[in-house]
């Protein structure tokens, strides 16, 4: 019994909010060089964010998402803006109290333990590394079809990814077989995988411009915060004026007409792009990470992250309201969404510009997530759970050198041979995972009385006076009766069609019961609204991406368990420092 209580306490040690903040006065650095430069200020914090939101979203997947809901869609935005509200305001508070790099994972270490911190840090490569895996493959699509429109066109089994290919190539081969129509991208796909030159059986097909932009990339993280600073505002001002120039000229070519329906494939249709949507907004959080380089992080952090998103979320809405408005809803299914919607408009000589301002969107995202990453794992580095060579900073150039590399060759590499629709989905189950676990660690530090007023805080409200109205809202939207003839409840808790049908409600079950549990746990600790609000949004929306995903997630975190198992768990500083109190 014994054991198992001191393996609970091994597991769960938490650090001190107080030496976190010690440490950060002192310009806590590696131990061998000075700490990271502090040159970023509220301007440059709300450009970082807007330079990660706006870009593969409005430029590449809001158009399947218009597909999928409809003009309806700016609902989806809309929710998802409120979800994502939720949890800025919660990062916001955690990034006034623990002012150093490392985002989530910091947070969850001094509210929930090490066990949580490291498994949220691996969660995170999901966000970050992973999900600029998808940003890449965007950015190498819009660079053919930027040379296209300019009569270069690239070959294709040097711009498209082995998987995709391999993928449609298979999709096709099983459609003809059973006599069904294929449209002209499987067929492209198909005669590709066919006509690539081959080693043995095997096709050489390889996105080279995808490991290439990581690669320029990278070495701008590599070189300095002051020069990514620089490039990020400079992208952020263009394309930021190439939206509004969408935005204030389609809205001269609107025709109320193609609004109507409103939601041509109801609620179902609008959350299928649930997952699209969301990773649109991805991106306000990696400002936490630059913690250690803002000139006054308690003060400009929150401003930055709420400024980015409300300005982001405005411009979102606009778009998808311009967009199918301009269009019938059904045309925006493809790559090139946007000059497609001017081009049916007869405006041709915009087209040029929204491919290269696409362009300049997705490279402007993958540079502020990969300079997240690196500093994550700095943060890991230092409490022991990764080698020591992860938080050493370069000798001139102040940012951390060896954890930068292995970033650009975690996503360079995959980029060449990855389908993005798969690394989309666990970038958004990864971080809305990440979300949760802030948001609940803002509740847990709601009535904890012995730390420091932060400069920042989450307004507090008795979630004892919303549980019960959030409650009555989510039981109506089960019990009553919808199109069909059957209640939300029926649908989802309905075993019909066995296993093969119901096990896709699985993730629809846990987040009812997860619901129940954390609104009795909000209501008996009289815990603060607006996270618990945020917790239960992320979950819901987590619930939404399917049981597929869901294993993988899984296995993804059982891995990490097992890392840090083997190395994390012995090498933590904590453990080390419980281990020479014990000896003494």
């Amino acid at each position: 019994m014994n054991y198992l209580s001191a393996m609970f306490q091994s597991l769960f040690r938490k650090k001190s909010i107080h030496q976190i903040q010690k440490d950060a006065a002192a310009g806590y650095s590696d131990g061998e060089h000075t700490g990271l430069h502090r040159v970023l200020g509220v301007r440059d914090l709300t450009f970082f964010g807007m330079a990660a939101i706006i870009g593969a979203g409005i430029f590449s997947t809001i158009g399947s998402a218009c597909f999928n809901g409809g003009p309806a869609v700016v609902w989806l935005f809309v929710g998802i803006a409120v979800t994502c509200g939720f949890s800025a305001l919660c990062y916001a508070e955690m990034a006034s109290r623990i002012p150093v790099a490392g985002s989530a994972y910091t947070y969850s270490y001094t509210t929930f333990g090490e066990l949580i911190a490291w498994i949220i840090g691996w969660d995170l490569i999901m966000e970050y590394a992973v999900g600029n895996v998808t940003v890449a493959i965007s950015w190498s699509g819009n660079l053919t079809t930027f040379l296209h429109q300019i009569g270069i066109d690239l070959p294709g089994f040097l711009s498209k990814s082995f998987l995709e290919v391999r993928n449609v190539h298979l999709a096709y081969e099983a459609a003809t077989a059973k006599g069904i129509a294929v449209d002209t991208y499987q067929t492209a796909m198909h005669e590709l995988w066919l006509s690539a030159p081959h080693i043995g059986s095997l096709p050489i097909i390889l996105n080279l411009p995808a490991f290439l932009i990581t690669l320029i990339i990278t070495t701008l993280v590599y070189i300095g915060i002051k020069e990514s600073r620089s490039a990020s505002n400079a992208m952020v001002i263009f394309k930021v004026i190439v939206v509004l120039l969408v935005i204030i000229i389609g809205a001269f070519y609107v025709q109320p007409s193609n609004w109507v329906p409103f939601a041509p494939n109801g609620a179902a249709g609008v959350l299928k792009g649930t997952s699209a949507v969301f990773f649109a907004y991805i991106g306000f959080d990696a400002l936490a990470t630059t913690a250690e380089e803002c000139k006054d992080p308690q003060r400009d952090l929150p401003k930055g992250m709420i400024y980015s998103l409300i300005i982001a979320t405005t411009l979102y809405i606009a778009a998808a309201l311009v967009l199918t408005g301009m269009v019938k809803y059904t045309s925006l299914n493809n790559e090139a969404f946007l000059a497609n919607a001017f081009l049916q408009r007869g405006i041709h000589w915009i087209g040029g510009i929204i491919a290269f301002s696409a362009l300049i969107a997705t490279a402007s995202v993958l540079l502020v997530f990969q300079l997240g990453q690196p500093r994550i794992w700095m943060s890991m580095s230092r409490d022991g759970l990764l080698p020591k060579k992860f938080s050493v900073l370069h000798a001139k150039y102040k940012t951390p050198k060896f954890a930068t590399i292995v970033t650009g060759l975690l996503v360079g590499i995959p980029a060449l041979f990855m389908d993005a629709a798969f690394v989309t989905d666990m970038c958004s189950i990864g971080t809305l995972f990440a979300f949760a676990l802030v948001c609940a660690g803002i509740m847990v530090l709601t009535n904890r009385k012995d730390l420091p007023k932060p400069k920042f805080k989450v307004p507090y409200i008795n979630s004892r006076f919303g549980i019960p109205i959030l409650l009555a809202g989510i039981a109506y939207f089960l019990f009553r009766e919808n199109g069909t003839g059957h209640s939300e409840f029926h649908n989802s808790f309905s075993l019909d069609g066995g296993y093969e049908v119901w096990k896709h409600l699985i993730p629809t079950w846990l987040f009812y019961v997860a619901l129940l549990a954390t609104c009795t746990i909000a209501w008996v600790r009289k815990y603060s609204l607006l996270p618990l609000l945020g917790v239960v949004s992320c979950l819901y929306l987590l619930s939404t991406l399917g049981i597929v995903n869901w294993i993988r997630f899984i296995i993804w975190l059982l891995i990490g368990v097992v890392i840090y198992w083997v190395y994390g768990r012995k090498n933590s500083k904590l453990a080390i420092k419980k281990n020479i109190e014990t000896q003494e």
